[in-house]
């Protein structure tokens, strides 16, 4: 298995999120981009987000962007 295009948006949001604060939340707004509005709607379903427009990371979503953080962060070092 490997990661398609809508894994890569999932993740890709995910990132967006600030770990360093679980008060702080994201908003994505309806003129967003489709793959955007898809991507934070699939992390709702998953119960990683609070709201379908995103909102703060569940315990679960934190977990998910901290792998997400981890994994670009081993693949972009030197």
């Amino acid at each position: 298995m490997k990661f398609n295009q809508q894994h890569i948006n999932e993740i890709n949001l995910l990132l967006q999120f600030d770990l360093n604060s679980r008060d702080t939340g994201i908003k994505v707004h309806k003129t967003a981009e489709k793959k955007t509005i898809d991507a934070v709607q699939a992390l709702y379903s998953k119960n990683l987000c609070t709201h379908p427009d995103g909102g703060y990371l569940t315990d679960e979503g934190i977990e998910a962007a901290q792998h997400a953080d981890r994994i670009l962060r081993i693949l972009t070092s030197n």
